[in-house]
């Protein structure tokens, strides 16, 4: 089978399935894993397919949302690096809010153990973690609990969050870009609504504004749109951010680190 017939079946089985793997392919097709993995690359240029840790998906599911154990495999080495940069926008001892996700429970993990921040989460995995801080202040937010993220959703989250007003939040997002001249699209993104009204919830509770989000999420869109890049005041990715493209961010109002 040439190049062109496999990558149009693995397109099919993608609608068909929802998601494709990687080994299941190589398999099905009697190739090697690197030459699905090159097919995925293709139909992912094409627009035709997202790649995502393991294989891929349909470009059609924007609601698409990996679990937190496959999130938290997914450029580990890259956000180590942002959260140790993270650190740099820390108050001395002011007040912070941390979103759910899998980069910003690295920034927990890199924060100094006499830390004398006032902490702010809807996320357990991350409560969990600062409640071994000592000299820290936590305040856990409430709140309907999703599954896939362990964080906390819904009105009582929503209501609490209206009455902080912290120095910094730091944000997390499943895709992030600059809007489109062309149909004002673009934005902070994520799949899930209620997710989505929480993280809107959060920018508006604090004077400043970090985004935490690796590179291979830049461009990408996903259903729930919560915000604009005009939003944060400093976004910290990797060096997989081109110097052109972080320059196009800066140039809008956002302040950037390659980590």
């Amino acid at each position: 089978m040439y190049a062109p017939e496999r990558q149009q079946e693995i397109l099919r089985l993608a609608r068909e399935r929802g998601r494709v793997e990687v080994p299941a392919l190589a398999e099905e097709f009697d190739v090697t894993p690197e030459t699905v993995r090159r097919d995925l690359k293709a139909l992912d240029r094409a627009g035709l397919i997202r790649r995502v840790h393991g294989g891929g998906i349909p470009t059609g599911r924007l609601d698409f949302e990996p679990d937190l154990t496959e999130r938290e495999a997914t450029a580990a080495a890259q956000k180590d690096r942002i959260a140790k940069a993270a650190i740099a926008e820390l108050p001395a001892e002011g007040s912070v809010i941390i979103d759910a996700g899998t980069t910003t429970a690295r920034l927990v993990t890199a924060l100094p153990l006499d830390s004398r921040l006032t902490v702010v989460t809807h996320a357990l995995p991350i409560a969990a973690r600062l409640a071994e801080y000592p000299d820290l202040t936590l305040h856990l937010v409430g709140g309907r609990l999703r599954h896939r993220t362990r964080a906390a959703v819904g009105e009582w989250a929503l209501r609490a969050y209206e009455d902080i007003n912290a120095d910094v939040t730091f944000i997390a997002a499943n895709g992030f870009s600059l809007a489109d001249a062309a149909d004002g699209k673009g934005g902070l993104t994520t799949p899930d609504l209620a997710e989505a009204a929480v993280k809107r919830s959060m920018i508006r509770a604090a004077r400043r504004v970090v985004l935490l989000a690796d590179s291979a999420k830049f461009g990408q869109a996903h259903f729930a749109r919560f915000g604009e890049l005009a939003d944060v005041d400093v976004l910290i990715t990797d060096e997989g951010l081109s110097p052109e493209d972080a320059r196009a961010i800066e140039r809008a109002g956002t302040r950037v680190v390659r980590a």
